[in-house]
Protein backbone atom coordinates (compact mmCIF):
# COMPACT_ATOMS: atom_id res chain seq x y z
CA UNK A 1 0.00 0.00 0.00
CA UNK A 2 1.24 3.49 -0.78
CA UNK A 3 1.70 6.10 1.93
CA UNK A 4 -1.70 7.76 1.87
CA UNK A 5 -2.04 11.43 2.84
CA UNK A 6 -5.20 10.77 4.87
CA UNK A 7 -6.91 7.76 6.43
CA UNK A 8 -9.99 8.27 4.25
CA UNK A 9 -7.80 7.53 1.20
CA UNK A 10 -6.66 4.26 2.79
CA UNK A 11 -10.28 3.42 3.58
CA UNK A 12 -11.32 4.03 -0.01
CA UNK A 13 -8.42 1.90 -1.28
CA UNK A 14 -9.58 -0.92 1.02
CA UNK A 15 -13.12 -0.60 -0.31
CA UNK A 16 -11.93 -0.64 -3.94
CA UNK A 17 -9.75 -3.70 -3.21
CA UNK A 18 -12.64 -5.51 -1.54
CA UNK A 19 -14.62 -5.23 -4.76
CA UNK A 20 -11.77 -6.01 -7.12
CA UNK A 21 -11.64 -2.52 -8.61
CA UNK A 22 -8.19 -1.72 -10.00
CA UNK A 23 -6.75 1.61 -8.90
CA UNK A 24 -3.59 3.66 -9.02
CA UNK A 25 -2.66 6.18 -6.34
CA UNK A 26 -1.89 9.72 -7.54
CA UNK A 27 -0.55 8.70 -10.96
CA UNK A 28 -1.27 11.93 -12.83
CA UNK A 29 -0.74 15.61 -12.15
CA UNK A 30 -2.76 18.02 -14.26
CA UNK A 31 -1.54 21.55 -14.93
CA UNK A 32 -4.27 24.04 -14.07
CA UNK A 33 -2.32 27.28 -14.59
CA UNK A 34 1.06 28.32 -15.93
CA UNK A 35 2.92 31.61 -16.05
CA UNK A 36 4.05 33.40 -19.21
CA UNK A 37 7.22 31.26 -19.33
CA UNK A 38 5.15 28.08 -19.31
CA UNK A 39 6.09 27.16 -15.75
CA UNK A 40 3.36 25.47 -13.74
CA UNK A 41 1.85 27.77 -11.12
CA UNK A 42 -1.06 25.55 -10.12
CA UNK A 43 -1.55 21.82 -10.48
CA UNK A 44 -3.91 19.11 -9.28
CA UNK A 45 -3.12 15.46 -8.55
CA UNK A 46 -6.31 13.44 -7.98
CA UNK A 47 -6.02 10.72 -5.33
CA UNK A 48 -7.02 7.70 -7.41
CA UNK A 49 -7.22 6.66 -11.05
CA UNK A 50 -9.53 3.77 -11.92
CA UNK A 51 -8.08 2.44 -15.19
CA UNK A 52 -11.04 0.13 -15.94
CA UNK A 53 -13.35 3.17 -15.84
CA UNK A 54 -10.93 5.80 -17.17
CA UNK A 55 -11.95 7.96 -14.21
CA UNK A 56 -10.35 9.72 -11.27
CA UNK A 57 -11.50 9.95 -7.65
CA UNK A 58 -10.57 12.67 -5.21
CA UNK A 59 -11.32 12.22 -1.51
CA UNK A 60 -11.78 15.19 0.78
CA UNK A 61 -12.31 15.52 4.51
CA UNK A 62 -15.14 17.45 6.11
CA UNK A 63 -12.90 20.46 6.85
CA UNK A 64 -14.55 23.30 4.94
CA UNK A 65 -11.35 25.06 3.75
CA UNK A 66 -10.16 21.82 2.12
CA UNK A 67 -13.59 21.12 0.61
CA UNK A 68 -13.75 24.61 -0.89
CA UNK A 69 -10.22 24.36 -2.33
CA UNK A 70 -10.78 20.91 -3.80
CA UNK A 71 -14.14 21.89 -5.31
CA UNK A 72 -12.42 24.83 -7.00
CA UNK A 73 -9.63 22.60 -8.33
CA UNK A 74 -12.13 20.05 -9.67
CA UNK A 75 -14.06 22.84 -11.44
CA UNK A 76 -10.82 24.20 -12.89
CA UNK A 77 -9.79 20.70 -14.00
CA UNK A 78 -13.11 20.39 -15.87
CA UNK A 79 -12.48 23.76 -17.54
CA UNK A 80 -8.87 23.00 -18.57
CA UNK A 81 -9.29 19.28 -19.29
CA UNK A 82 -12.96 18.66 -20.19
CA UNK A 83 -12.20 15.10 -21.31
CA UNK A 84 -11.06 14.03 -17.82
CA UNK A 85 -13.66 12.19 -15.75
CA UNK A 86 -13.39 12.93 -12.02
CA UNK A 87 -15.62 12.46 -8.99
CA UNK A 88 -15.11 14.24 -5.68
CA UNK A 89 -15.97 12.00 -2.74
CA UNK A 90 -16.49 13.44 0.71
CA UNK A 91 -15.43 11.55 3.82
CA UNK A 92 -19.09 10.83 4.58
CA UNK A 93 -19.44 9.24 1.11
CA UNK A 94 -16.58 6.85 1.93
CA UNK A 95 -18.16 6.11 5.33
CA UNK A 96 -21.56 5.45 3.72
CA UNK A 97 -20.07 3.16 1.08
CA UNK A 98 -18.07 1.29 3.71
CA UNK A 99 -21.16 0.75 5.87
CA UNK A 100 -23.31 -0.24 2.88
CA UNK A 101 -20.80 -2.76 1.60
CA UNK A 102 -19.62 -4.10 4.95
CA UNK A 103 -16.18 -2.52 5.26
CA UNK A 104 -16.28 -1.82 8.98
CA UNK A 105 -13.30 0.54 9.19
CA UNK A 106 -14.18 2.71 6.18
CA UNK A 107 -13.40 6.30 7.13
Amino acid sequence: MPGFAHSSEADLAELLDAYGISWEYEPTTFVLDANERGQTTEAFTPDFFLPDYNAYLEVTTLRQPLVTRKNRKVRKLHEKHPDVRIKLLYRRDVETLGAKYGIADAA
